[in-house]
């Protein structure tokens, strides 16, 4: 294990020609649309905020951890949105810190959708700590650690939404500059980070006096990588308690659990079953999410939001 490690060290700081996962994995994808897309900034009449808390692979050594916090809300006019997206990503000795800031422009379509164009902006710090891992054979790379490295990057999105469904296309990373590199449209030529694409979408049916079900996707696509889809399908019962599955294409099936304890607060946890080989060294993958609505009017919001 200590040799996969070096290696993903090694990699971090050496990635020109890496297109694998780049940025954080969560399974309640749902409840995190400002940490996908931009145009989600000010979607609701509110301010809320998402803590997510990501622990994956439990069991195998320097598996990813990770915490982020987003809040977003809208403007006095609504018809324009901010937000904040920051998070820690711990791999192996590897840390990544990301701090982006989101803006949004909503277009009323008729009486119940809006279209949301949005933009990020913010940078990625990367950092080893090459000190903390054992080694049998000395070296002088490993009697230091390798220091931070910050990359700026731009995102987009648009995102329409009603109150029960969306639909969401966004790029998180468009750009970014890699400090020693040419600026270049081209991504690839200015930055070892890859553009990922994705689509999400969702809608919520009355299938009973006091029972909701709600189906949603999220597809990503890479150059050059197969497409990943997340399918999700959760019932809600007396829009208080949510039960979900999901499955992650050639990766994973996961429970989620969700209690709406009031108009301002919800809690939600989730348990991955590694369907890789993985699975034979972990012991899946748990999430906590915490979300805090702020501002709500009780007088006018009769019901709990559905994304």
């Amino acid at each position: 294990m200590k040799k996969i490690v070096i290696i993903i060290a090694i990699v971090a700081f050496n990635i020109s020609d890496v297109k694998a996962q780049q940025d954080p994995l969560f399974t309640q994808y749902m409840f995190n649309g400002l940490y996908l897309n931009p145009a989600y900034a000010g979607s609701h009449p509110y301010w809320s905020s998402t803590i997510t808390l990501r622990n994956q692979w439990v069991g195998l050594d320097g598996a990813p951890k990770t915490g982020t916090l987003a809040i977003d809300g809208p403007l006095p006019n609504q018809n324009m949105g901010l937000g904040a997206v920051f998070y820690h990503d711990r791999i192996g000795v590897n840390r990544q810190n990301t701090m982006v800031f989101n803006y949004s422009y909503a277009i009323r379509v008729n009486e119940t959708s809006k279209l949301a164009f949005g933009i990020n902006a913010g940078f990625s710090q990367y950092s080893a700590k090459l000190t903390e891992l054992t080694v049998w054979d000395e070296d002088e790379v490993f009697e230091s650690d390798l220091s931070s490295k910050t990359l700026p990057k731009f995102g987009a999105g648009a995102y329409y939404y009603a109150e029960k469904y969306y639909l969401g296309f966004s790029v998180p990373t468009l750009f970014a500059y890699e400090d020693g590199v040419d600026f270049s449209l081209n991504l690839t030529q200015s930055s070892f980070l890859r553009r990922h694409y994705l689509l999400t979408g969702g809608y919520v049916f009355d299938i009973a006096k006091d029972f909701k079900l709600k189906p949603s996707f999220l597809a990503k696509y890479l150059q050059n990588a197969p497409l990943q889809a997340d399918l999700n399908l959760s019932v809600l019962y007396k829009e208080t308690y949510w039960v979900g599955v999901s499955y992650r294409s050639s990766d994973a099936i996961a429970i989620i659990l969700e209690y709406q304890t009031n108009l301002f607060f919800r809690v939600g946890y989730s348990y991955d079953f590694t369907l890789s080989k993985l699975n034979n060294y972990s012991y899946g993958s748990h999430e906590i999410m915490l979300g805090i609505d702020l501002g709500k009017d009780l007088a006018k919001v009769k019901t709990p939001r559905f994304f």
